[in-house]
Order: structure tokens, then C-alpha cells, then sequence
């Protein structure tokens, strides 16, 4: 039903994980294969591009459904749906930022700073042009084909760069002037495709399928029993997605209470519940959460 086409480069090794997590594992003959399958009968075929080009195929309806970032659909104004942001990148959840950047020592404080004529070396030409001639900057913007950061100061005045900590740029001896974009990795549509009544219901569950798997990373189910003098306090220790869930065992005298937390507190929270009185604790990895 659905043709499907997944980023090549940075983001595969991340995008075939959270498949994998969704429970919609990817097969391909080969790691340098760009056709893959998925046994699902809501996804026809699979195929794997670089992400530059994924928002416009998508948009001409080479394709249903595609993941890509924020910045590949800015830099091609690609007329696609967003189905929902997808918070995963090469290595974190954190988003990237597309940042204008100058060398260290210069004198440019932010982008109404640039004189006329700076020239401005980018992988996002047309971005980058509305961007600084939305500023009221007349620059001569140029096609970097990589190393980007390297080409301050003999070849370029500035660059426009991707980032998700700066360290990078710092190293270069680049200075961040501007946060031009915070760019997400998006689940994107075709507009017809997703008019489509059957497509969008299978799209819909597909995009379930993938936002319960990230919801659910870094997060446990935490099972207990407590006695009802100390249920108040063990209570008062959990957080929860809502509130705990909280059962009356047999008898009256004692409850169940199960909640969902951060992996990353349980080694603080599961003696400390302890010794407010919890026993039988259980803690049980997840693989999706979907609200």
C-alpha cells in the first residue's frame, strides 16, 4: 500500500534501529543495498536515499511516505504533510541546528552585522539565502560540497553549518553567531497519498507504532507492593506519565503500584522506596508507550 524511502547516511543506523523498536524490522541483502523490504502489509517497498533528496521526491509522489529532517524540507521548500516530529538523530534525541558561524576572532556579532558582499559557504544554498536576505544581508552565497568549517577564513567569510553540541565549529575556530533553524527528524507525506483515506489510516498507524517506540526509550515500568501505612509516602517518591496506578490487594491491608519512569533515577528511586516501605519491586524494560 505504502512506498516508503528512508535516509541514507547519518541517520540509517538510527532510523533502522527505531524500526527495529517498532517492531517493523528492515531487510535489505546488504548494508550498501538501497532496496529494502518490511514484512508489513501496509508498507509495499522500501528505499533508502540520501536525505537531501527525500522531501522532494516525496512531494512529487515518488513516494507515500519518507523520514527526513526539518532542514532538508526547508532547504528544498518541499510541499509535504508532517505527520509528527521524530525525536531521534544520528547519535541523540537532541534536535540539530542549522547555525550561521564565523571565524573567532572576527567582528561580527550576528547576522546584521555581515558587511555587503560576505561570502557565505553552506550545503543549504537556498536556505541560507532567504535567511540572510530576509536580514537585509546582500552576500554571495556559495555551494559547499563538505569540509565546510575549514573554509574560514581564506575562502569564506562565514559558513552555515549543522550542529547539535558546537563543539565541531569551536574546534574549527568558528564562532556561532546565528541559530538559523532547530531541525527535527520528521515522519513526512505526500499530500495526495495522505489524502487518500486508506493511506492516511495506514500512516497514522505507522506513525503510532514509531512515536510509542521513542516515547518509550530511557523508560522503565516500575511494579511494587506496599502496606496502606505506607502507601502515601511510597506515592510521594514515584513520578508518573499521569499519576500511578494504584490496586487494593486481597485483604484490604496492602496495594499494587506500578508507574512508568526514567530509566535514569531508578538506581536513586528503588532504595528509596525501600526504605519508605515498598516490597516487590519489580522493574520491567518497555518497548512502546502510546497515549
Amino acid at each position: 500500500m505504502l512506498n516508503l524511502v528512508l535516509p541514507k547516511g547519518s541517520l540509517e543506523e538510527a532510523t533502522f534501529r527505531l524500526f527495529e523498536d517498532a517492531d517493523l524490522p528492515i531487510t535489505r541483502a546488504s548494508d550498501v543495498d538501497y532496496r529494502a523490504t518490511i514484512d508489513d502489509p501496509r508498507v509495499t517497498a522500501v528505499r533508502i536515499l540520501r536525505p537531501q533528496e527525500i522531501p522532494t521526491y516525496v512531494a512529487q509522489g515518488l513516494f507515500d511516505l519518507g523520514i527526513t529532517g526539518r532542514d532538508w524540507i526547508e532547504e528544498t521548500s518541499a510541499e509535504v504533510v508532517t505527520l509528527s516530529e521524530l525525536h531521534y538523530s544520528k547519535a541523540t534525541a537532541r534536535p540539530i541546528q542549522v547555525v550561521l558561524a564565523v571565524a573567532a576572532d572576527a567582528q561580527a556579532q550576528s547576522v546584521s552585522d555581515l558587511p555587503k558582499g560576505v561570502r557565505v559557504h553552506t550545503e543549504y544554498p537556498e536556505l541560507t539565502k532567504r535567511y540572510l536576505s530576509g536580514h537585509g544581508v546582500d552576500a554571495n552565497v556559495s555551494l559547499s560540497y563538505g569540509a565546510t568549517e575549514a573554509k574560514v577564513p581564506d575562502i569564506a567569510d562565514a559558513v552555515v553549518e549543522i550542529t547539535e553540541t558546537g563543539r565541531a565549529l569551536r574546534a574549527a575556530g568558528l564562532r556561532v553567531i546565528e541559530t538559523m533553524l532547530v531541525s527535527h527528524t520528521e515522519l513526512i507525506a505526500n499530500p495526495a497519498a495522505h489524502a487518500d483515506p486508506k493511506k492516511r489510516t495506514a500512516m497514522e498507524e505507522l506513525q503510532t507504532l514509531l512515536s510509542g517506540a521513542l516515547e518509550a526509550r530511557g523508560r522503565v515500568l516500575i511494579k511494587l507492593n506496599v502496606d496502606q501505612a505506607q502507601l502515601d509516602a511510597v506515592i510521594g517518591l514515584l513520578p508518573a506519565l499521569k499519576a500511578p496506578t494504584v490496586s487494593q490487594l486481597s485483604g484490604g491491608e496492602a496495594y499494587a503500584v506500578e508507574t512508568v519512569v526514567a530509566k535514569s533515577e531508578i538506581n536513586i528511586l528503588i532504595p528509596a522506596l525501600k526504605q519508605a516501605g515498598a516490597t516487590g519491586i519489580i522493574e520491567l524494560p518497555l518497548s512502546k508507550i502510546v497515549h
